[in-house]
């Protein structure tokens, strides 16, 4: 079944948003400075983790990433069901490939497919 297996919090000020997120939940934050990005760290019993970057435009909101078989057969799905595809899949190498889509009341979510052989 299709569940959250990632979010991403978008900030401005990636300190203090580290301090904030640390000191309020505990949660470990980890910079990957080849991805310019921050994995996040959650804990609690059933833990799903993250990451943060550097907001890219005003409006950018927290985005879920639900995992998914298939990147390309969900991102026509979507369509389908009136959906959008806003950002198409993109690789990380080594991990997966993700979509990111918009759902028919214009709310933002991805899609994870975990592919090792990513490029």
């Amino acid at each position: 079944m299709s569940t959250i297996v990632h979010f991403e919090i978008p900030v401005d000020d990636i300190e203090r948003a580290k301090k904030f997120y640390t000191e309020l939940f505990g949660w470990e934050i980890k910079e990957e400075p080849e991805m310019k990005y921050y994995m996040i760290k959650t804990s609690g019993e059933n833990p799903v983790d993250g990451g943060m970057m550097k907001r890219e435009h005003p409006q950018q909101q927290i985005t879920n990433y639900i995992d998914v078989c298939c990147v390309d057969e969900y991102s026509k799905k979507i369509e389908k069901l009136g959906g959008k595809v806003v950002m198409p899949k993109t690789a990380v190498p080594g991990m997966g490939y993700f979509a990111v889509c918009l759902d028919t009341e214009n709310n933002a979510f991805g899609i994870w497919e975990t592919n090792k052989d990513a490029k």
